[in-house]
């Protein structure tokens, strides 16, 4: 019941839904509305995996329609979820279990809704909150350049993966984010980074450092032109022109990080990393929202929209990572801190930044 299909060099395996089960055409429709309504081409595809998995476990069971799904038999494929094993032996990760089951919850209350169905079998279905755990060792100033200086600037490649890591330390972009950054989107002369449909699918403006863009411009004056395939637009290119996925991405940054002694974390921690260290270095937390792209910070409505000046100040005060080292003056100092926020001082700022930045790291594996 299962295909393999090829993606990036890696074997991975597909479940294959009977053809003739109609849940294959109530499944077509529910993910082309899900991209319809305006949620991202990546929630869509997720969807999609989700209910074919389901089908395939309907169909061997006989169901194939979808006013046959009652809420015992979703129970006995959560159950099912739950005791399925990996080919090591492994279990399902929580992650993975309540990746398979959100989309069936949103799949039948849309049947409902559209009257394909009388009642939501899914509506009452509880499904256990994955344990969300950060990176398990928050990176030091000390080993983020040790990382990042285990590339080898004498090569192509070297001086590619030199720019994409001083790039995630210093604007702190989401892996995906910095997947789909588009070549006119970095402005290297006024050190700015434009998210385009960002989480929420908002965009941001966000400071690059000095240091990130010297990277940035050496990678663009040297390497990508030696790198250009189908793929024009895209700024950083994979060895065969193309834009990264999110694994080949992730097993790059993580390559470099076992290169340099640190056994755990890939692009996730150098955006924990940074946030991080540009608290210790006095930034306000609201400067740091603004970079990550947080509405609001764990369950607090700290939101303070700032400007690119002020916040590009921020940056190049705080965040280690920089050209040459900049001392900050009292006028700084209390500029960087207007307009605080009422609870400011009831706030542990760093308790905040871990518990957001937690819930992050996982919307960012779900994708």
């Amino acid at each position: 019941m299962l295909r393999a299909k090829q993606t990036s060099g890696v074997r991975v395996m597909a479940p294959q839904p009977a053809a003739a089960s109609p849940l294959q055409a109530w499944r077509t429709s529910f993910c082309d509305w899900t991209v319809t309504v305006g949620l991202s081409p990546s929630t869509g595809k997720i969807r999609d995996i989700a209910l074919m998995y389901f089908i395939v476990w309907a169909d061997e069971r006989g169901i194939r329609h979808p006013g046959e799904v009652t809420r015992p038999v979703l129970q006995r494929y959560q159950r099912h979820l739950y005791l399925a094993r990996k080919k090591n032996g492994d279990p399902l990760a929580y992650s993975t279990q309540a990746t398979r089951l959100q989309p069936l919850m949103a799949f039948f209350k849309w049947l409902t809704r559209e009257g394909h169905i009388l009642s939501n079998p899914a509506a009452d279905l509880d499904i256990v909150k994955a344990p969300r755990s950060l990176p398990k060792h928050l990176l030091t100033i000390e080993q983020v350049e040790h990382v990042i200086n285990g590339t080898n600037p004498q090569t192509l490649a070297g001086i590619r993966d030199r720019a994409i890591l001083e790039t995630l330390y210093s604007s702190g972009i989401r892996r995906s984010e910095l997947i789909r950054l588009k070549l006119h989107e970095v402005d290297i002369e006024r050190g700015t980074l434009m998210v385009r449909m960002g989480k929420g699918r908002k965009d941001r403006l966000i400071p690059l450092g000095a240091r990130a863009c010297a990277w940035v411009r050496r990678y663009l004056r040297e390497v990508r032109a030696e790198l250009i395939g189908l793929d024009t637009a895209t700024l950083f290119l994979t060895d065969y022109g193309e834009s990264f996925e999110k694994n080949r991405l992730s097993d790059l940054v993580k390559g470099y990080m076992r290169a340099g002694g640190i056994a755990h974390g890939s692009c996730h921690a150098f955006r924990h990393a940074m946030a991080t260290h540009m608290l210790e270095g006095g930034a306000d937390i609201r400067f740091i929202q603004a970079m990550l792209g947080h509405s609001e910070l764990s369950t607090t409505q700290i939101y303070t929209h700032v400007a690119i000046g002020k916040l590009q100040a921020v940056h190049a005060l705080t965040h280690p990572a920089r050209l040459q080292r900049v001392k900050a003056t009292p006028e700084d100092a209390k500029g960087a801190s207007d307009s605080p926020s009422p609870a400011s001082e009831a706030i542990d700022a760093q308790s905040l930044l871990d518990a957001a930045l937690e819930a992050d790291l996982a919307a960012e594996d779900e994708d």
